[in-house]
Order: C-alpha cells, then structure tokens, then sequence
C-alpha cells in the first residue's frame, strides 16, 4: 500500500525547513508554496510548489535551484527562485502565472524591512 504524507505534516516538514533554509539563504525575501497543496486538493502523487523571491543573484534562473536541499522535506519539490527584480517585472507585466500566485500562494516567510 502507496502511504503519502497528509497535507499537515507537509507542512510542518516545510516550516521546519525553511528555518533551516533563512539561515543557510540570508537572502530570501519572501517564500510560499502553491498549487495542490495550497489549494487543498493535495493526495497521493501530488509534490510540493515553492516560490522564493530572493534578494539579488549572479545565477541563472535554471541554475539557482541546485544551491538548495530538500532531502527533509517528506514528497519531491519543485522551487522557482526569483530576484526581486524579476519578481517585480513579471508582475508588471502580468500573466497566467502572476495571477496564479498572487491568488493562491501562501507566504510563510516575508522578510520585513527595517
């Protein structure tokens, strides 16, 4: 029998991680999750979508994701990792996916400034 973890124990795991994560990436502005499992529709089968506005980065977009671990987070993970200039342009722009975050995304860290 496939067991899954329940949509709370995911995430638990990840606000667990992501106090791992702002230390190891002091850069990180905001970080949230979307699609299944902010919808409330998760199961079995269904991964983890993350989104993280980063400071600044010399990385390319594709390339930004390797410098992260997800080896304690409990089901696969995708993660998008925007600087806050792209962040700020796609949404000037706007868009299917803009609107897809800006409606369901839940942030659980947002850096405030001082």
């Amino acid at each position: 029998m496939l067991k899954w973890p329940r949509r709370d124990e995911v995430i638990k795991a990840l606000r667990q991680w992501l106090k791992k994560q702002r230390a190891i990436h002091p850069e990180i502005i905001q970080l949230g999750y979307f699609g299944s499992l902010a919808k409330g529709n998760w199961g079995v089968g269904s991964d983890l979508d993350l989104i993280v506005i980063i400071q600044e980065s010399s990385i390319p977009f594709e390339k930004r994701p390797l410098a992260w671990d997800f080896d304690t987070l409990p089901v696969p993970t995708d993660i998008l990792i925007y600087t806050t200039e792209e962040w700020q342009d796609m949404r000037k722009k706007g868009g299917r996916f803009v609107d897809t975050i800006e409606k369901e995304a839940v942030w659980l860290y947002w850096h405030k400034s001082s």
